[in-house]
């Protein structure tokens, strides 16, 4: 999918993880499903880490990435896109932190702050979560350094970050 750069656009990042069946092509489903939108954009993506779980930690190790997006959509939209991803890849909501086929958040949207019920703006784990900076960190060293030099910051205080461990690079 191309940008059309005659909208207005916004980036967020979404954190995808998988640890059930195929997980890397649950994870590349993710993001096919995701640009069928005509208004989200893929352009950025970090490699793929094995991460440790967390949480429910008797479980299979996950398959963890952030992506950058582009995006018309409002940060709600975005969010129910999310969600029609996750149910069409099989997503249950069975067990808290438990296994699943796909799992997205959005962790940023812009510089949008929020506090609703549906959606919290930044992720609001995001700053506790080995899985979750690693990747977003190693996107922002392209396109935001000074973010990046802070969430490293971050990731310093961060418990976990030795079971994150990079599974694939990414082209």
């Amino acid at each position: 999918m191309v940008m059309d750069s005659s909208k207005p656009f916004e980036r967020a990042y979404l954190g995808l993880g998988s640890n059930m069946g195929d997980r890397e092509r649950y994870l590349q489903e993710a993001l096919r499903l995701l640009q069928e939108h005509p208004d989200v954009w893929i352009t950025e993506q970090s490699g793929i880490y094995e991460t440790d779980p967390v949480g429910f930690v008797d479980q299979d190790p996950f398959l963890n990435k952030v992506v950058q997006v582009g995006t018309t959509l409002s940060a709600e939209q975005l969010f129910q896109r999310m969600l029609e991803v996750e149910q069409a890849l099989g997503r249950k909501r069975e067990v808290r932190w438990g296994p699943r086929t796909i799992d997205l958040d959005m962790l940023l949207f812009g510089d949008l702050l929020q506090d609703r019920p549906d959606l919290i703006l930044p992720h609001p784990r995001m700053m506790e979560r080995a899985f979750v900076l690693v990747p977003l960190i190693e996107i922002m060293r392209s396109c935001d350094p000074f973010q990046a030099e802070q969430l490293s910051r971050q990731l310093e205080r961060v418990e976990g970050k030795e079971g994150v461990t990079l599974w694939k690079r990414m082209q």
